[in-house]
This record gives structure tokens, C-alpha cells and sequence, in this order.
């Protein structure tokens, strides 16, 4: 119903918020466990915002139930096999890896670096698979499970130039203050570099988040428009000017390709979705 609806300034001003539950909490610590470098106790505190007292009891909780473990030698915390149960559950529904896998060994084979699979998730974007390049010197400087606001790297600034411009530049307001952990990075170099993107086509970051590196990316777009995943190749920043436009083309060329792909895997689970609810109904 229209009265239930919710601006998207409200939903990422919400995420933005300090959290008001213990669920909230522990599901900012899960999400920040997810990133392979956040593993200390501080880690974790700087990484959702909340204070070590409060991060040790939630721990402890979810060390308990078996979505968080610690290494006794370490004592570094990781995500416990319980979160595999689910995660396997989630995918069985749907899984973009597999779909866009062949394009990522296409282009690796092809250029010879690194090529990244990103999807976002709220204000960020979370790397989910990687095929690394075969060339000597990788800037590639993410990793399965690593995260980074909107607009932080290459793929992650294609999700954040093809949103809708209304939910872009809520979610500029919010990824702001955290920019401060990126001192090349403002909110007005984003916008801006989000404004260019969309006009060439795709996305171009150097020297931004790692010096004399840099990454090309271009979106997958979903069925609605909207973003749904990014891929981006990481590289020298001299290997990718001295490319780009060879890199573009290649770029989107796989890119259509696995829309295509991913508008007829949302087709088929829309319609097994349908067929089972007709099932359930005669039964």
C-alpha cells in the first residue's frame, strides 16, 4: 500500500543511525565479521561503531549459538559454521556467482589482471568472488567478503553512479562521514565521478583509494534498471589508460551478457515461485 511505503533517504538514513536493539548490534557485527580484515575485537568496534564492552557481550552470544568462532591461540573471532547453513540457503534461491563466473575468467584470460564480482548491500559493496590476474604486479586490494562504502573503488562507485538519482544522493549524505577514512575520497568527488560514469558508460577510479593503482568497472543492471551487481577489473593505473577503451568494450560486452542471463534466472525462479504456490493451494 502506498502508505507503507518508505523513502529511500529514510531506509539508508536509518542504517546510518546508532542501533536501537541487540539484534541490530549483533547483525552489525556479523556484517562486519564477513570482511576477511576485521577479525580483533577492536577491529570490530571500529568497524560497527560500538563500544568493546558491548561488542564482547554480543560475541559472546553469537560464539554461543555457533555464528561466531574464536581462535584460542589468536584470539581472533571469525564467522562460525552456523552462518554457512545459511548462506547455503540463501544461495539455493539464487546465486549471481555462477552466472557471471565465465565473464570473470573471460576477461582475466583476456587482460590479464585481476577482475572483481560486486554487489551492494545497503550503502556498500561487498566483493563476492574474485578471479585473480596472472600479471606480476595485482592491485587488486579486495578479497571474497570485503566491504566498502558506495563509491570506494571502481566497482563499487558502478553501483552507486547507475541508482536512481534520488536514492544516490541519499546515499552520498549517509557514506559521508565515513569517507574520513579515505583522505582522497569526498562525497563531491564521488558525485562527480558518478556524474562522469554514467556519461561514458562506465566507471573509472585511479589513484583514489591505493596510490598508482586503480580499477574499470561497469554495472549489471537488473530487469528494473537498478544496479544488481558490478564487474571491475583492478590493475596498474598505466594498464588500464593505456587500455581503457579495449577495456570498456570488454566490459560491457560481458556485462549484457550476463543480464541477459540474470533476466532469465529472475523469470525462472519467478515462475517455479508461482508453480509452487499453485501446488500448495491444490494440496
Amino acid at each position: 500500500m502506498p502508505g507503507r511505503t518508505r523513502a529511500p533517504s529514510s531506509m539508508l538514513a536509518q542504517r546510518a543511525v546508532e542501533p536501537t536493539s541487540s539484534v541490530e548490534r549483533a547483525c552489525r557485527i556479523l556484517r562486519a565479521l564477513s570482511d576477511p580484515g576485521v577479525t580483533r575485537l577492536t577491529d570490530i568496534a571500529v568497524a560497527t561503531g560500538l563500544d568493546k564492552t558491548t561488542v564482547l557481550r554480543l560475541l559472546e552470544v553469537l560464539m554461543h549459538d555457533g555464528f561466531v568462532v574464536r581462535d584460542p591461540q589468536s584470539k581472533h573471532y571469525s564467522l562460525g559454521a552456523e552462518l554457512l547453513v545459511l548462506g547455503a540457503a540463501a544461495l539455493a534461491r539464487f546465486d549471481p556467482r555462477p552466472l557471471v563466473r565465465p565473464a570473470l575468467l573471460r576477461l582475466t584470460g583476456r587482460f590479464e589482471d585481476s577482475v572483481i564480482l560486486s554487489i551492494p548491500s545497503g550503502i556498500e559493496s561487498l566483493c563476492v568472488d574474485v578471479e585473480e590476474g596472472r600479471y606480476p604486479i595485482r592491485a587488486n586490494y579486495l578479497s571474497i567478503g570485503s566491504r566498502r562504502p558506495l563509491g570506494v573503488g571502481a566497482g563499487s562507485l558502478a553501483l552507486l553512479a547507475w541508482m536512481p538519482e534520488a536514492e544516490r544522493q541519499a546515499a552520498l549524505a549517509v557514506i559521508a562521514p565515513q569517507l574520513q577514512r579515505y583522505p582522497r575520497i569526498t562525497a563531491e568527488l564521488l558525485e562527480a565521478h558518478a556524474k562522469a560514469s554514467r556519461e561514458r558508460g562506465y566507471a573509472v577510479l585511479l589513484d583514489v583509494v591505493v596510490e598508482r593503482m586503480g580499477g574499470i568497472a561497469v554495472p549489471i543492471l537488473g530487469v528494473d534498471g537498478r544496479p544488481v551487481a558490478a564487474i571491475s577489473i583492478a590493475a596498474l593505473n598505466d594498464r588500464i589508460t593505456s587500455r581503457e577503451t579495449e577495456l570498456a568494450q570488454a566490459l560491457r560486452r560481458e556485462a549484457a551478457t550476463c543480464e541477459v542471463l540474470w533476466s532469465r534466472a529472475a523469470h525462472t525462479g519467478a515462475a517455479a515461485g508461482a508453480a509452487a504456490t499453485r501446488r500448495a493451494r491444490v494440496h
